[in-house]
């Protein structure tokens, strides 16, 4: 009985460290295509949460998506419910495997695209502006496609591993 109950224990304690991928969702629908989605007038609607899970600021974004010769580039502009106004330019560059290549003004190196089945998962460094200064988070960025021209987007920020703060947003196409 005690082998059995260590044995369950290990195998529980693996599992919760397992990480979500997202070819876990290769099967769910409807199919996120990235050029797809991302095309024309967008907005996107959201919170931003502390470490303790607090919501400390509300923001509506307008994103104007184009793609041209197979390079996509996603012109957003967000608004802050405190004022305070954020420009970012993401081009999104494909690759031969299917993920793409995302840079930014504010984002430190690359970040990797995936996608498979309903899901998107993009990793990159953010620059965040603190204290007159500015650090760098990773951001660890999932979008669930639930309809054809509606998504919800998780992002969890980190530093040093440990979650600093999250976003939690719904992106719309708007019709053209």
């Amino acid at each position: 009985m005690l082998r059995l109950l260590i044995n369950l224990t290990i195998v529980l304690g693996l599992t919760a460290c397992s990480q979500v991928q997202v070819t876990d969702y290769q099967d769910m629908q409807p199919a996120f295509k990235v050029e797809q989605f991302f095309e024309g007038q967008l907005t996107a609607h959201g919170v931003v949460k502390n470490r303790g899970g607090k919501v400390i600021r509300t923001f509506d974004a307008t994103i104007a998506a184009t793609w041209r010769d197979g390079v996509g580039t996603l012109d957003e502009d967000f608004v802050f419910n405190d004022g305070e106004q954020q420009k970012r330019i993401w081009t999104l560059t494909p690759r031969p495997d299917g993920t793409y290549i995302g840079t930014a003004g504010d984002v430190t190196g690359e970040g990797l695209l995936q996608q498979s089945g309903n899901s998107v998962f993009l990793d990159y460094v953010l620059q965040v502006p603190y204290n007159d200064s500015v650090i760098e988070v990773r951001v660890d960025d999932r979008m669930y496609l639930l309809t054809p021209d509606l998504l919800i987007n998780e992002s969890k920020l980190k530093k040093f591993g440990l979650v600093v703060g999250e976003l939690l947003l719904v992106i719309a196409r708007q019709p053209s």
